[in-house]
């Protein structure tokens, strides 16, 4: 009573140490205790309550993750009036008055949850840096695609001037003729009722 302790609770938790420290006698297992190491308490109560969670909506006010349900922290429970909100909660039962209240509630890491409950939870990262890193990674981008085009308008005018060079050596060889676009092409004669076409000699 004077340090604000419920007896009975204690019973229980005493009676449920006593059993499964039983049951780890019974298995041939080694009884190691967490010490000060209470996150592995934590996830502990996690691995067994994943499908109970719920996440902070607002001041004082929770919702279950799978099902969407308000919820709120008990009066008699230890978080409550703490001081702040933890973001994520495992509880082991709901109360009903005029509001769904949790209680036995156990504040945990988003990332146990993922861990131990793959099935209904996963991680999503996010940017909480603000703009700073989307903004840099969109320079970043805008500097790639203009180098990327530059690259692209090089190889196109490398391109162009292989292919006038091409040109210009086929005509300097005297090879076949190139007809350019625009340029006056010579009209071929016309013969007169009769007359055959005269056979060049060469080539």
């Amino acid at each position: 009573m004077r340090h604000f302790l419920h007896p009975k609770l204690l019973r229980k938790a005493r009676e449920v140490r006593v059993q499964l420290e039983d049951i780890m006698k019974t298995q041939k297992m080694e009884i190691v205790s967490a010490g000060t190491d209470y996150d592995v308490v934590r996830k502990a109560i996690t691995a067994g309550y994943f499908h109970q969670a719920s996440r902070v909506k607002g001041i004082g006010e929770f919702v279950n993750i799978r099902s969407g349900l308000p919820t709120h922290l008990h009066p008699t429970s230890a978080l409550y009036g703490l001081g702040y909100t933890p973001a994520y909660v495992v509880y082991h039962e709901l109360i009903l008055t005029s509001k769904e209240y949790m209680t036995q509630v156990t504040a945990v890491d988003p990332y146990w949850l993922a861990e131990l409950g793959s099935v209904f939870y996963s991680v999503k990262e996010r940017n909480f840096e603000g703009g700073a890193m989307t903004k840099s990674k969109n320079k970043e981008f805008s500097k790639k695609a203009e180098l990327e085009m530059e690259m692209a308008r090089q190889r196109e005018l490398a391109a162009k001037r292989e292919a006038e060079g091409a040109i210009k050596k086929q005509v300097s060889s005297g090879g076949s003729k190139v007809v350019i676009a625009g340029a006056s092409v010579p009209a071929t004669p016309r013969l007169g009722f009769g007359q055959t076409p005269r056979r060049r000699m060469g080539v």
